[in-house]
């Protein structure tokens, strides 16, 4: 969500402490998981407002996102910082539903579930978040 390790590892504990404080209003029977994640998803929600408002900033760059893996090649890692960029320059719905079933595994009715949406809204969402990136992908191969 955050886009940046130091900040994940800030949101996670918040939402670790807010779980805690909320545990009430979890359901017994139901996928703590989804929750958890719903906790948390909301919670970045409200700071990115939150920023918006005092500094006029949002989402963290994605130039500064760490996602460089020490046992990929050079290639693979610029590979996925583009790949970043791109799924990052989505808008915040496709972002979501692309970050639940792509990145977290999620199937199409959980990340429903998740999101409280319909499953056929998680699939139209999906389908143009494919067509963005499938387009950003192809004006790129293409010689200038």
């Amino acid at each position: 969500l955050t886009g940046n390790q130091d900040s994940a590892n800030d949101l996670s504990q918040a939402a670790c402490l807010r779980a805690l404080e909320k545990y009430d209003q979890f359901k017994v029977g139901t996928y703590f998981d989804r929750w958890l994640f719903r906790v948390t998803q909301r919670m970045w929600i409200n700071e990115i407002r939150k920023q918006k408002v005092r500094q006029g900033e949002g989402l963290v760059p994605v130039e500064e996102a760490d996602i460089i893996d020490p046992k990929a090649s050079p290639e693979m890692n610029l590979f996925a910082r583009q790949v970043l960029l791109e799924v990052m320059a989505l808008p915040e719905a496709q972002r979501s539903a692309v970050s639940l079933v792509y990145i977290e595994g999620f199937s199409y009715k959980e990340a429903a579930e998740v999101l409280e949406i319909p499953i056929g809204t998680v699939m139209s969402r999906l389908s143009a978040a494919r067509a963005k990136l499938a387009q950003s992908i192809k004006s790129e191969e293409e010689p200038s």
